[in-house]
């Protein structure tokens, strides 16, 4: 195929998730396949720009959570037919992340959509839902060879099992890196219970597991957490954990 032809294939698999046009996503990913455009091509050059330009329009405001949340679930039809593919290639994934809603916490909304920005970054994804005990995380983790655990906490009351993970993951020897987030979770807290990183919301998450991941392959790179990213916007709304922005 012409490299012409391989740009509009992956123009209109950006455009599906922009739109959250699941005929246009399936009927892209379809083309894409028969032309023989690489898993990740897929991934990160069309669905994963995509869900850049959600990022970008969700924080300008011109569209709300319903909106990314139905670009994500676009996100995710396109990786259940591309995901054996990647299965197959080793390398093909960044890296290998579960995530899940804190045991005690029922909300997956913001972190539906962290792991749909995770998944078009190129990330192998398990999400293990809501209500998820820290004995469960680490199962996982070790099943899937998981290179990073990621914990949402939306209420204050549930706040106390992030912590509880933690010191899970020490007491088993594990190594596996611990992120999290959530309306009533802050740098500050993750820091006090000894985790590995925070992300205030779906915009931030990406360039935080980037960082850790460089981390974990030893490989020292200077990160501008600033402005240097699609990925470093701050939701002006809500933040996509679940985090209303009433403030800095």
């Amino acid at each position: 195929m012409s490299v012409s032809g391989e740009q509009r294939i992956l123009r209109n698999l950006r455009k599906s998730v922009e739109t959250w046009n699941f005929q246009l996503m399936e009927k892209s990913v379809d083309e894409a396949l028969k032309a023989g455009i690489p898993a990740q091509t897929i991934m990160t050059e069309g669905l994963g720009k995509g869900m850049e330009s959600i990022g970008e329009l969700f924080d300008k405001a011109k569209i709300y959570l319903p909106q990314v949340v139905a670009a994500s679930r676009t996100v995710e039809g396109a990786l259940k037919r591309i995901e054996p593919l990647l299965d197959n290639d080793g390398g093909a994934y960044n890296g290998t992340i579960v995530m899940g809603s804190v045991q005690g916490d029922i909300h997956e909304i913001g972190k539906a959509v962290c792991c749909a920005m995770l998944r078009g970054a190129g990330y192998k994804v398990v999400d293990l839902g809501a209500d998820v005990s820290p004995d469960r995380f680490l199962e996982a983790a070790k099943e899937n060879s998981a290179d990073i655990v990621g914990g949402s906490a939306l209420m204050t009351t549930t706040l106390p099992m992030q912590q509880r993970m933690v010191k899970a993951a020490s007491d088993s020897g594990s190594g596996v890196m611990m992120i999290f987030g959530g309306a009533p979770c802050s740098q500050e807290w993750v820091d006090r219970i000894g985790g590995d990183g925070y992300s205030a919301s779906g915009a931030e998450i990406v360039a935080l597991v980037d960082g850790l991941m460089e981390r974990r392959r030893g490989i020292v790179r200077r990160f501008d957490f600033v402005d240097t990213s699609i990925f470093f916007y701050r939701c002006s709304r809500m933040e996509v954990w679940g985090r209303k922005s009433a403030g800095p």
